[in-house]
């Protein structure tokens, strides 16, 4: 939500692309405000803990952005033709802002694979992420880590943004819905599993898309909810996760 409103915004005074730059750059400083401010002076805070700081954060935001721009929806226009035009794929007409948002998250997954596996900063952010005392004791700075990681999220989520702008809109509150879906799609592909997370947000939306045929389509949204219990209760690592991941209690 706050990508994409900061980009409407600038995309009043600029570029599209440089609208949407300055965004993602914007979004990411205030991830690392977040958790400068909120996170760091946390010693061992649980996975609960961080969820409900988290929740808090998220409302105070959506307040925030309520006072500044409103209640009115806002969009930003398409990166390649109109609303109304489509492309023809196979027999199958598909939005080329549908295509935009595909190509983007495909360079996204491949990037954060390169991120994480091949330099060295990557590695040692998951070496925090394994195990925190062991890392500190390698001479790796683990709140610089955490503090980078809350950047990295922040910078894909105002990414995400942006592009799915033009399709979904967005407002104040917009970012809700999406946070459980990809929260969802967290737990379902299995926690630390990005690659394992772009299948299992697939398997979310065909879910999505199908249950319209034996729902009605106000239960469309419940459908992630149900999902997110389900795996809960039923294999809380997750259809592609480990036992060992769903255990991590601290942060």
């Amino acid at each position: 939500m706050l990508g994409g409103m900061t980009a409407v915004t600038l995309n009043q005074f600029i570029p599209l692309p440089l609208a949407i730059l300055a965004a993602v750059v914007i979004t990411t400083v205030v991830g690392a405000i977040i958790e400068i401010v909120f996170i760091r002076w946390l010693h061992k805070p649980s996975v609960l803990r961080m969820v409900i700081i988290t929740i808090g954060i998220s409302i105070l935001i959506r307040e925030t952005a309520l006072h500044i721009w409103g209640e009115s929806v806002k969009a930003l226009p398409y990166f390649t033709g109109s609303s109304v035009s489509s492309i023809n794929l196979g027999g199958v007409y598909i939005s080329s802002q549908i295509l935009w948002v595909v190509g983007i998250g495909a360079l996204v997954v491949a990037a954060l694979g390169a991120f994480f596996n091949l330099t060295m900063l990557g590695r040692q952010m998951r070496a925090c992420s394994a195990n925190r005392d062991a890392a500190r004791l390698c001479g790796i700075d683990a709140g610089n880590m955490v503090t980078l990681s809350f950047m990295v999220s922040a910078a894909i989520g105002a990414l995400g943004g942006c592009i799915i702008c033009p399709i979904t809109y967005v407002q104040y509150d917009s970012g809700t819905p999406l946070a459980i879906k990809g929260f969802t799609v967290a737990i379902l592909g299995g926690l630390g599993n990005s690659t394992a997370a772009v299948g299992a947000g697939m398997i979310l939306g065909i879910l999505e898309s199908f249950s319209i045929w034996v729902l009605p389509t106000a239960y469309k949204e419940a459908i992630s909810i149900a999902i997110l219990l389900a795996i809960l209760f039923l294999k809380p690592a997750g259809i592609f996760g480990s036992a060992e991941a769903a255990r991590l209690k601290e942060f």
